[in-house]
């Protein structure tokens, strides 16, 4: 029996507590009840249990044998704020709370992983199990690593996972390099001089600023970024402190996001943006503040153990079930924290056609747990022998 059937075996529990997980979502550093779940049944496995890693974070260890290597697999648990729009047994019963990219799928996945190994602990080394909290731009990767999270549970390698609705049940993709963009976050306030609309000559016009900050930020991409390096930016918040029709405001805010694939890129486009906002902004008498978060870094698989993750999954799958020319994606992951320290891959999973992550019709495929948990265990057994 391959793993796929081993652990097909549990696959309707798996289901069910996928399922569970999905009515009651919860947002990043706040999931109290997921991580106590998943604690229980890594306990119910026998394996030992870690809890309140950077926060809310879980660690299992399993150990096998004499082996000194130690290989660890990661998971996030936290979902979005969001309102579903499914019809589902098991939706949401949080308002504007939604697992909308599939966390609990890939929380499941691992735990799927974890029973199966404990139960055949066909391997010689440790296994650490790492659900990660927080996500979705709430910073869980860096919580877990400023509690030391690789000086307490070392690793020679780490590998991770995410649902792609491109790809088919049983498919999976990789590539060498980057393959989720670094992200960062931006807000831009700017104070003019506010006056009565008939008589704009007597106040300084916020809003005028901002409007030739937003046209000139698109520069930064067309004029001193070479066309090879891939990079977005975009201004998605516009807010003002006045509602009134015929009052020009004292204060605006920008707010935005840019995304690229270099540490280096990030910093210099952080370093314009500030630049052309404030130049504008004086240039009018105005000033212009620039908070610039950068809130994940580029997601970079390890050449050699992105080339492990593809022959491992296609031994488990075959070798036309596992692309390894994925295209860089422009959104965010903080695992890439995470690849920062420890030398790893990060992989996509077939989802079956459907909805995109963050739409409020998307939902998990159950059918894809059995898989996602298979190359886990699989890595471990390969990796550890």
């Amino acid at each position: 029996m391959n793993i796929i059937q081993n652990i097909r075996k549990f696959h309707e529990d798996l289901t069910a507590f996928r399922q569970d997980l999905h009515a009651h979502p919860e947002l990043g550093l706040e999931e109290y009840r997921t991580a106590g779940l998943v604690a229980q049944k890594l306990r119910s496995f026998g394996i030992e249990v870690h809890e309140g890693v950077g926060k809310t974070g879980v660690v299992g260890v399993l150990r096998a044998g004499s082996g000194h290597r130690k290989i660890g697999l990661r998971a996030d648990m936290d979902a979005l704020p969001m309102q579903e729009e499914n019809d589902l047994p098991y939706k949401s019963t949080i308002a504007h709370k939604m697992h909308a990219c599939g966390h609990d799928g890939h929380t499941t996945m691992l735990l799927g992983a974890a029973q199966y190994l404990a139960q055949t602990r066909k391997f010689n080394g440790t296994v650490h199990f790492i659900f990660q909290p927080g996500e979705e731009g709430a910073g869980g990767a860096q919580a877990m690593l400023q509690d030391d999270l690789f000086t307490r549970f070392p690793c020679d390698a780490i590998f991770g996972m995410h649902n792609s609705p491109e790809l088919e049940i049983g498919e999976f993709r990789i590539n060498h390099g980057p393959i989720m963009a670094g992200g960062a976050f931006f807000d831009i306030a700017i104070t003019g001089l506010g006056a009565h609309a008939s008589r704009p000559e007597t106040g300084i016009d916020p809003i005028v600023v901002g409007a030739q900050v937003v046209l000139a930020l698109q520069t930064i991409l067309s004029r001193n970024i070479t066309a090879f390096e891939s990079a977005s930016l975009s201004v998605t918040r516009v807010e003002s402190s006045s509602s009134a029709y015929n009052v020009i405001p004292h204060h605006v805010v920008l707010g935005g996001t840019v995304r690229c694939f270099s540490n280096d890129i990030m910093e210099f486009i952080k370093k314009r943006v500030t630049e052309i906002s404030q130049g504008i902004a004086s240039s009018h008498g105005a000033e212009a503040k620039v908070d610039f978060k950068v809130i994940f870094v580029p997601t970079v698989n390890n050449k050699e153990k992105s080339d492990f993750f593809s022959e491992t999954a296609k031994i488990l799958l075959g070798e036309k079930n596992v692309k390894t020319n994925a295209k860089k994606l422009m959104g965010s992951e903080d695992f890439g924290f995470m690849l920062e320290h420890i030398e790893g891959a990060y992989g996509m999973i077939g989802n079956g056609k459907g909805f995109s992550p963050h739409h409020p019709n998307y939902n998990f495929n159950d059918e894809a747990i059995p898989y996602g948990a298979a190359l886990y265990a699989k890595l471990v057994e390969n990796f550890l022998t």
